[in-house]
């Protein structure tokens, strides 16, 4: 009985250990060389939508997948977005629940 119960324990872990691990690779290529998802920047100038987004993002205040810091302009490095309504590089929607990337906002050292 208690292999019995140390073998569904273990199986228990081993599936909680491979859900996190795919957490931001579940529906895509999160790329950190390159800071993109599935090809498209996450940084750079990014639109707000409520649909057709480019990547669903989820705000967390903790183990995100990429640290970002708003900014007015030259959002040219990993992290940094600036907020537009037109012309955007990406656009992002965000939801409650099975993000593409996780994102927590911070006021200093963006990125992965």
């Amino acid at each position: 009985m208690k292999k019995r119960l140390a073998g569904v324990s273990c199986a228990v872990v081993v599936a909680a250990v491979a859900g996190w691990s795919l957490s931001a690779q579940a529906g895509g290529n999160l790329s950190k060389s390159s800071c993109t998802f599935n090809g498209k920047k996450l940084y750079g100038k990014i639109q707000i939508v409520t649909s057709f987004p480019d990547v669903k993002v989820q705000e967390v205040s903790s183990f995100p997948d990429l640290k970002v810091q708003k900014v007015s302009s030259f959002p040219d490095s990993c992290g940094k977005w600036q907020i537009v309504t037109s012309f955007p590089d990406t656009k992002v929607q965000f939801v409650s629940s099975f993000p593409d990337v996780k994102i927590q906002y911070v006021s200093s050292f963006p990125g992965m």
